[in-house]
């Protein structure tokens, strides 16, 4: 029976991730983990010689969170600007997934127009060793410039 070498697993420690604002390129390295996920909107129906319900896809929802350091104020900042001039910022997160010690090679992934929903304004917490936010985001389309190599099987 065919199985994945573990060598082949990508560790999550080996990714990078820039985000385009404004024109200009921000490394991430203060982040310790994003994940986003498309959810399909359907709509639901019946039909004569069906009993079930039956769903269609009408369209999608693109939403991530980025759990970061407490290290930067770069997201303050963009919500700031909203909140004070109405000036909403839209920007797009490169995320590459890339583990030398693995065959699988790179994948590179583009989140496009990505939006702030929601981000911490201040924190305090006194047992803590090292200061941790989410900041909520929603996007609206994704390029794969990037694609995995398929695995060898053992």
């Amino acid at each position: 029976m065919p199985y994945l070498d573990f060598k082949d697993t990508i560790s999550g420690q080996e990714a990078r991730a820039y985000a385009t604002i404004d024109g200009r390129n921000e490394e991430l390295f203060y982040i310790k983990k994003l994940e986003s996920k498309i959810e399909k909107e359907k709509s639901e129906g019946k039909t004569l010689g069906k009993r079930g319900t039956q769903s269609k896809a009408k369209g999608y929802k693109g939403t991530g969170t980025l759990t970061i350091y407490y290290v930067t104020s770069l997201f303050r900042e963009l919500m700031l600007k909203y909140m004070k001039d109405g000036i909403d910022t839209y920007f797009d997160i490169t995320v590459v997934n890339e583990d030398p010690t693995s065959s699988i090679g790179r994948q590179t992934l583009v989140l496009k127009n990505c939006n702030l929903d929601e981000c911490s304004m201040a924190l305090l917490d006194v047992d803590s060793d090292s200061l941790e936010e989410d900041v909520g985001f929603t996007f609206d389309d994704v390029d794969l410039l990037d694609k995995f190599n398929e695995p060898v099987l053992g």
